[in-house]
């Protein structure tokens, strides 16, 4: 026997037969009612304007001073903005800037956004892939262009002042950016910590900004193996070395050519330092280089960190598909050397790092490769090159 009376059973047929209507009706006008309210209750309405008269709230909520959010906002307004129609206000460019920069700063869900900012959730993924690629556009060439002459001459100096490591124009190393599972793609980003990855491979300078990015490569590939097949190595071997003179050491006469360091991870190359292997560590003179070297390229170490606290989606699993997610990784290179090293960070970002290295894989080493290790060895007990504290 039934629960309900006919009657009973007629009403909630009724009431079903609204509901259905109800839903057809928002599906035909595409807004739900919760994202009516945008401009009374979205987070860029309600909260951006209290943000404003607060420098270090606001800093902490985009990770850039206000200043420095106008001038992206100029850079790209005419790329992201859109024009009204009858039935539908488009989004103005700086709240998109705002969704955007929120994304990139939280690591927050396209659906969470979606709900605090009253927007719809493919309407959020829109937003952020636009300004992304605006970002791009119009600063990538201002922010993270391909260097001159001068300025690796530029570079190496400042390599020499601030970390006593002379010709050299770049610290090199890989991390993993974890992202969720793409379909299909078997183990292709399956890396050796068990997640799903891609690569970011970074040359950076003393002062730690992006000289160059590779973006994208499988997360099963090592550092050894990404460099040797890396847009980078090709750019390093093909364009700028052959472009940069060689020059001697401070107080010697030998030219000697310029060099980036990077850890064991990589292969020994005349134009790439690797420390001595710990088994040959046994003089104090290979010590010492390989602490040379390695307060050297610190620096990439350090502005990975600074990328993970200044963008916290790098301490969570990207939940976007691989080509998404590069475009995301460029436009924080970007923005990280846009915004400088030395602006401020959240107390609760510190020392709370999730980029993970990529695994270790070695290389065939010219004879070339050890005579210019073993020189600039060398050069680290002799009197210009030597530290009284070391």
């Amino acid at each position: 026997m039934s629960q309900f009376s006919r009657k009973e059973l007629c009403a909630i047929a009724l009431l079903l037969d609204e509901e259905e209507e109800e839903q057809k009706s928002m599906k035909r006008f595409g807004v739900h009612p919760i994202f009516k309210k945008r401009k009374i209750e979205g987070e860029f309405w309600t909260l951006y304007k209290e943000l404003v008269d607060d420098d270090a709230k606001y800093h902490g909520y985009f990770r850039m001073n206000r200043s420095q959010f106008e001038y992206i906002l100029n850079k790209i307004s005419t790329l992201i903005r859109k024009k009204n129609t009858t039935f539908k206000e488009a989004v103005s460019p700086k709240e998109k800037l705002a969704v955007c920069l929120r994304f990139l700063a939280t690591g927050d869900s396209f659906k969470t956004i979606s709900y605090s900012y009253r927007l719809g959730h493919s309407t959020v993924q829109s937003i952020v892939k636009d300004v992304s690629n605006a970002i791009i556009t119009t600063m990538k060439s201002e922010h993270l262009p391909l260097p001159t002459v001068e300025r690796w001459n530029e570079i190496a100096q400042d390599f020499w002042e601030i970390w006593n490591f002379p010709n050299c124009i770049g610290a090199i190393d890989g991390k993993h950016v974890q992202i969720i599972a793409p379909a299909n793609s078997g183990s292709l980003y399956f890396n050796y910590k068990k997640t799903f990855s891609v690569n970011l491979m970074a040359l950076v300078d003393a002062k730690y900004q992006f000289i160059a990015v590779d973006i994208g490569s499988y997360g099963k590939n090592s550092d050894g193996g990404i460099f040797h097949n890396s847009n980078l190595k090709k750019f390093l071997e093909n364009k700028a070395l052959p472009n940069i003179e060689d020059k001697p050491l401070p107080g010697m006469t030998e030219k000697m050519p310029h060099v980036i360091v990077g850890d064991e991870a990589f292969p020994l190359k005349p134009y790439l330092l690797r420390p001595y292997p710990g088994a040959q560590c046994n003089e104090i003179e290979k010590q010492q280089f390989n602490y040379r070297l390695s307060r050297a390229r610190r620096v990439v170490e350090n502005a990975f960190g600074l990328l993970s606290q200044r963008f916290r989606l790098y301490n969570r699993r990207i939940q976007l598909q691989p080509d998404f997610v590069d475009k995301i990784i460029m436009t924080t290179c970007i923005l990280h050397n846009f915004i400088g090293p030395h602006s401020g960070l959240p107390s609760e970002d510190k020392n709370e790092i999730k980029l993970t290295s990529i695994s270790r894989q070695g290389g065939n080493n010219s004879l070339q490769a050890f005579n210019v290790r073993n020189t600039f060895k060398e050069f680290f007990q002799s009197g210009p090159g030597r530290l009284e504290w070391q």
